[in-house]
């Protein structure tokens, strides 16, 4: 579970809604620092508190002004209280040069979705985000953006999905913070200051298939997909232990270990 990204908590707290016995928290993180002394990695499955850039509120919103939008005051209240399944929040998370990543967000089970974007521009984040959106299980009722250029276009998003796009205060995080929480989650595999270049849909795709198989605290210990597809058999789901995904970037093949640990090592590729 620790190769699987969990954190101590989430696993104790996973073995408890399966009825199983656990040791505590604690006792897991001994477990750990004491593998590292011994040269074990398993340490290195620990997010680990990372140092976040100051938000500067207040500021001039020098992003582009967009007549017409919707904001977020204007949604039905259904929204904020996680009542129903359908309703988004859609950002966009960078590294270093053009190449960039569109992350779509969930409300009620956490449930994420990553596209691949070569530059965030307004026309290929429209592409994308109606790829990894069409045919969802749930209708897309609706998407919740920041005021960032990339999704001006979102007149043609709310006519391909069906949905409707709102807009958050500028330089209000919080009122995206299902979103924001996601793409914390997200720069485990995807850190600062490294090149997305050579990042693909299917590098994305793996990264949120785990982070949709990994429980979370306020859902009850259950997992997005439990959630999000009401799935009553509870059995473990690992991620597919195959390293053919990350041939053309760690040139492994299918003997590559298993596991998240192969992403990070495919980005800092």
């Amino acid at each position: 579970m620790l190769r699987e990204d969990y954190s101590p908590q989430q696993i104790v707290g996973r073995l408890a809604f399966e009825g199983l016995r656990a040791m505590s928290h604690e006792a897991i993180y001994r477990w750990i620092w004491a593998d590292k002394k011994a040269g074990g990695t398993l340490w290195r499955h620990l997010r680990g508190a990372r140092k976040q850039r100051r938000k500067r509120y207040g500021r001039y919103d020098s992003r582009g002004r967009l007549g017409g939008k919707k904001m977020i005051g204007e949604r039905p209240p259904e929204v904020e209280e996680r009542k129903r399944f359908g309703d988004w929040e859609i950002d966009t998370v960078h590294g270093t040069g053009k190449p960039c990543v569109v992350t779509v967000v969930e409300r009620r089970s956490g449930l994420v979705r990553i596209g691949k974007l070569r530059t965030a521009g307004g026309k290929e984040t429209l592409e994308r985000t109606t790829q990894i959106l069409a045919g969802e299980f749930h209708p897309v009722r609706t998407i919740t953006a920041d005021n960032g250029t990339e999704f001006h276009i979102y007149k043609e998003l709310e006519a391909r999905l069906g949905t409707q796009v709102y807009f958050a205060t500028p330089h209000h995080a919080w009122e995206r913070a299902t979103n924001e929480n996601t793409n914390g989650l997200l720069r485990q595999y995807l850190h600062r200051g490294t090149c997305f270049r050579r990042i693909t849909q299917a590098h994305c795709d793996r990264i949120a298939e785990i982070l949709n198989n990994r429980p979370r605290r306020r859902l009850g210990y259950r997992t997005p997909n439990e959630v999000y597809y009401g799935i009553q058999d509870h059995a473990r789901r690992w991620a597919a232990s195959c390293g053919k995904l990350f041939a053309p970037v760690l040139g492994s093949g299918p003997s590559a270990e298993p596991g998240a640990e192969n992403i990070n090592v495919a980005v800092q590729s």
